[in-house]
């Protein structure tokens, strides 16, 4: 058993159906919080509840589910028992979309059957498995968008349900999920969730549950037009937030003003560091942008805090600057001007611990208390 080094005990009578009784159980019960970072070989380390052995008699049978993160660039996967937290394996595989996605399933699927195959070597079959993916995804379950794979129309949870009970999920909101639980969000009831990578999306947490919306369709706040008005020409420009301020929307606007050309937004953010102006700038363009939307988001939502997760958005430096001066900048209220902004607890492995906390808390409350009142949240307890 490999401990997982940022995921405590979330409840210690059982897998709870409904997020904030779970959240509200973790504080009750004094356990340790988590650090921040991503998991890693090197980073993993027992987080140990401060609470004595007698209290966790009561605690639920083990739940081990599968968490599965599918975006434009990776697969991220693990293995988790829950409650408790433990990580028992981890894989991370490149996404390659443009093959299509009948190619990208037949890579989850490979990896999931990896996961199982872990599972059974250390004598654990997986009880759930849950599929976060980088789309809108309606109340259902079902992929309502391609703007990177297309699985719409695919029966994603009945083909899976062949490896293990299966839910899907947007990544967006897996991640939010797995940052309340576990993550930087634990000490709050209401904060704001963005991930920043490929793609740029965003999810209101309230009370611990992510926010789904009326059909499922929330956190696309950066693939319309800005329209904004150059003041000296008057010339406008229809670029989306992502355009600018995601991975590939950041290498695009550095290849426009340098060479030799990017190829990816780590050789950006790289440039940037060892002081390229052209990189410099096209960084600094790229966060001050994004901070410009959070700000917005924070106006209209008064959440008790930013949580910024995804690879391009735990990058650090010129990026996370421009990004938090711009957000306060833009900010009307002087009343949460100053609240907090900060990286991911679970750094790049939000995405997929949230899938597997979907899973865990969607299918252990279906099976333990399935006459419960199911609550619409993230996931279908949601999650």
């Amino acid at each position: 058993m490999i401990p997982i080094n940022l995921v405590g005990r979330v409840c210690p009578q059982r897998a709870e159906s409904d997020v904030v009784q779970a959240r509200r159980a973790a504080r009750r019960d004094g356990l340790a919080l988590p650090v921040t970072g991503g998991i890693s070989g090197s980073q993993l380390a027992e987080c140990r509840p401060m609470r004595s052995s007698n209290d966790l008699t009561t605690a639920a049978p083990a739940f081990h589910a599968i968490g599965v993160d599918v975006g434009g660039t990776k697969i991220a996967a693990g293995l988790v028992t829950f409650p408790e937290g433990s990580l028992r394996a981890r894989r991370i595989i490149p996404s390659n979309p443009k093959r299509g996605g009948a190619a990208v399933l037949a890579e989850v699927e490979r990896i999931v059957q990896e996961m199982k195959a872990e599972g059974r070597a250390l004598k654990l079959e997986p009880h759930g498995l849950g599929l976060g993916m980088c789309e809108l995804v309606g109340l259902a379950g079902k992929v309502a968008s391609a703007n990177c794979i297309d699985w719409r129309g695919v029966p994603l949870q009945e083909r899976l349900a062949s490896l293990a009970p299966a839910v899907v999920e947007a990544d967006v909101r897996a991640a939010a999920l797995g940052e309340a639980l576990f993550g930087a969000g634990k000490p709050y009831e209401t904060f704001l969730y963005l991930t920043v990578g490929t793609g740029i999306s965003s999810c209101l947490v309230i009370e611990g549950r992510p926010f789904k919306g009326a059909r499922g369709a929330t956190g696309t706040i950066a693939s319309s037009p800005l329209n904004s008005i150059c003041q000296k020409c008057g010339q406008v420009d229809g670029r989306s937030l992502e355009a600018i301020a995601s991975g590939p929307g950041l290498v695009a606007c550095y290849n426009e003003r340098s060479s030799p050309k990017a190829a990816s937004a780590e050789d950006v953010i790289a440039a940037a560091r060892m002081g390229k102006q052209e990189a410099v700038a096209a960084v600094r363009l790229a966060g001050e942008a994004l901070g410009r939307t959070v700000a917005w988001l924070v106006n209209a939502l008064d959440p008790e805090a930013v949580i910024v997760g995804g690879g391009l958005g735990l990058s650090g430096g010129i990026y996370w600057e421009g990004l938090e001066t711009s957000t306060r900048r833009q900010i009307w209220s002087d009343l949460h001007r100053q609240l907090p902004i900060v990286p991911a607890g679970l750094g790049q492995d939000a995405g997929w611990v949230g899938a597997a906390a979907t899973a865990w808390l969607r299918l252990a409350g279906d099976k333990d208390r399935s006459s419960r009142r199911r609550v619409r949240s993230p996931s279908g307890l949601r999650r």
